[in-house]
């Protein structure tokens, strides 16, 4: 019992950020390129390994943990939590961290002349996240 409530403190912190990022996305993509890169070099600085990954990851565990531990109805809502955490971690590695790892060699004066397109590439790989969430909570 104690490991179901504890699955959803972690899903409600793992919600956080996405569904922030959803939020904020009609504002940010009106920035221009060197406010853009300042806000993702400096603003979000610390979110992954305090908030992101732990609650992620911990999520996709606990969720496995409660799919082995389940039967029925039970089984099948901890094995879609789990194929949500799968669908967040999928969006992060293929959208959200190529994009972490360009930005932050970037500099106001080196920002390419595509940078817009890692901008929307951040943005979609957060907005994924989210609907895989809001998928795994329905």
């Amino acid at each position: 019992m104690r490991l179901r409530w504890l699955a959803l403190l972690v899903a409600f912190l793992a919600c956080l950020a996405p569904a922030a990022h959803v939020l904020e996305m009609p504002n940010k993509l009106r920035l221009d390129g060197p406010l853009w890169l300042a806000v993702q070099q400096h603003l979000y600085a610390g979110w992954g390994p305090f908030i992101g990954a732990p609650t992620e990851l911990g999520g996709l565990i606990i969720s496995l943990v409660l799919v082995a531990a389940s039967r029925g109805g039970e089984r099948l809502l901890f094995g879609l939590a789990a194929s949500a955490y799968v669908g967040i971690l999928l969006s992060f590695f293929l959208l959200n961290a190529p994009v972490n790892a360009a930005v932050d060699g970037w500099t106001p004066a080196t920002l390419p002349a595509d940078w817009a397109g890692y901008r929307w590439r951040w943005e979609i790989g957060h907005a994924l996240a989210a609907c895989s969430l809001w998928w795994a909570w329905r």
